[in-house]
């Protein structure tokens, strides 16, 4: 089923002659901002540049350094009484970054949610729970909006309170929700704590999980728990929010539309295009915006576009999970870790928790690392032998599959801080 089907299933011809039209009415847009106005004068750069997609390459890059630069208004694209809404990025290193957005904006943005939340098979008889952040942050008011488009009921529930979050989706009946993946896993021991089956004791099919990166492993845990269907979605401020990209019924990569937003992935090293089916890092043109429109925005987040045809219909093309970040890499002995590389490794062990912690440590010249992990409390109730093996079978998977060993130490349940927001995994007490 489609929400928009001559959209989604355009052919690949008419759908790059839809982007390029975009594309080049969007360039003329940038030219009012401040910042590629100069951009563009400097460089002799316009609208008459692009006479193809592949002219993008022809436009610098625009970072979130950037955006910082020329803080608060030197992107808007438009004059500020036609700026309706603005929303930040969580600015966890440096100064925050903000987006803006016009009437139009939010409509588009409000339908390309719908579009996502109905493609996974929501429809206006469902309730819909939304657990995220309302605010600056975009997830809470994105797929609200969304939810409200498509004429579902919607439960503006918010962050936290984890108790309450069960009722309204008992009393509620609620059937759909959007859920941060490690708050799933912390909200599942309340689940026990209350004596209570998520399975048999809600009415929930469908979960919409984001706002941080997550392993396949941890998303089966989830649907396991739970019984739902959990659907990968992603998403950015600088783009518009949640909505850039979202699975299918399949579950094979993120359709990210291809109406709203030209792709390129790029060798985040020497900056040049990689072929389909290779791993880089996203690179994206927002095509429909007229409040801050960006130019070939550098996200970070390394991922690859997937070759071949989905099975659904969709012709607009599909990014796999974000495998992490280039800023969130971590270099220990001259190894190159991604956090997510241990999550994938504990939640294939039987009897660890649901929340682990990365600390690196320097000792004059000498980098370590220990990974404080969850696990099972009957481990600290019994033989201390017991506990020995797991440790040590926990540590030999991480050089398994990090080619160092670090250092593990097992904790009981919920002794590691959790926050409402985004989990956080790794603490680096290393000096430069």
């Amino acid at each position: 089923m489609y929400w928009e089907k001559d959209v989604e299933t355009l052919n690949r011809k008419k759908l790059e002659e839809l982007q390029l039209a975009r594309l080049q009415e969007t360039v003329k847009r940038t030219e009012k901002s401040y910042y590629y106005s100069k951009l563009f004068k400097e460089k002799k750069l316009s609208a008459n540049s692009l006479k193809s997609l592949q002219d993008i390459q022809k436009f610098p890059f625009t970072t979130k350094d950037d955006l910082r630069e020329h803080w608060p208004y030197g992107f808007i694209a438009v004059p500020k009484d036609e700026l309706v809404r603005m929303h930040s990025s969580s600015g966890t290193t440096g100064r925050a970054t903000v987006v803006f957005h016009t009437a139009h904006d939010i409509s588009v943005w409000s339908n390309l949610l719908a579009r996502c939340m109905f493609m996974t098979g929501m429809r206006k008889s469902d309730v819909f729970q939304n657990m995220m952040t309302y605010g600056l942050f975009t997830g809470g008011l994105g797929f609200h909006y969304g939810a409200e488009k498509i004429g579902a009921l919607v439960i503006p529930a918010g962050a936290g309170n984890s108790k309450r979050q069960i009722q309204l989706m008992m009393d509620f009946e609620t059937t759909v929700v959007h859920v941060i993946p490690s708050y799933a896993l912390h909200l599942s021991t309340v689940f026990t704590e209350l004596k209570l089956d998520p399975r048999k004791d809600t009415k929930v099919k469908i979960a919409f999980l984001g706002a941080e990166p997550h392993t396949e492993k941890m998303r089966r845990k989830i649907e396991g728990i739970y019984g739902y269907k959990a659907f990968n979605s992603y998403g950015l401020s600088e783009m518009n929010g949640p909505g850039v990209a979202f699975e299918c019924p399949y579950q094979d990569g993120m359709h990210i539309w291809e109406d709203s937003f030209l792709v390129e992935i790029i060798d985040p090293k020497t900056l040049e295009p990689v072929a389909d089916g290779q791993e880089g890092e996203l690179v994206m043109t927002s095509i429909q915006k007229e409040g801050m429109p960006l130019l070939r925005y550098r996200t970070k987040d390394l991922t690859r576009i997937i070759p071949g045809i989905c099975p659904c219909g969709r012709t607009h093309r599909r990014i796999e999970r974000i495998k992490g970040r280039t800023d969130d890499m971590l270099i220990l002995k001259g190894v190159n870790i991604f956090p997510m590389q241990i999550e994938k490794k504990l939640m294939e062990i039987p009897d660890v928790g649901t929340n682990f912690l990365i600390i690196l440590d320097r000792d004059e010249f000498n980098d370590s690392m220990t990974v404080k992990v969850e696990v099972n409390k009957k481990y600290f109730a019994g033989d201390i032998k017991q506990l020995e093996n797991l440790r040590k079978k926990i540590a030999e998977e991480l050089k398994g599959e990090l080619l160092i060993t670090p250092k593990v130490d097992l904790v009981e349940p919920d002794s590691i801080p959790k926050g409402e927001g985004k989990a956080v995994r790794v603490i680096d007490n290393r000096k430069d």
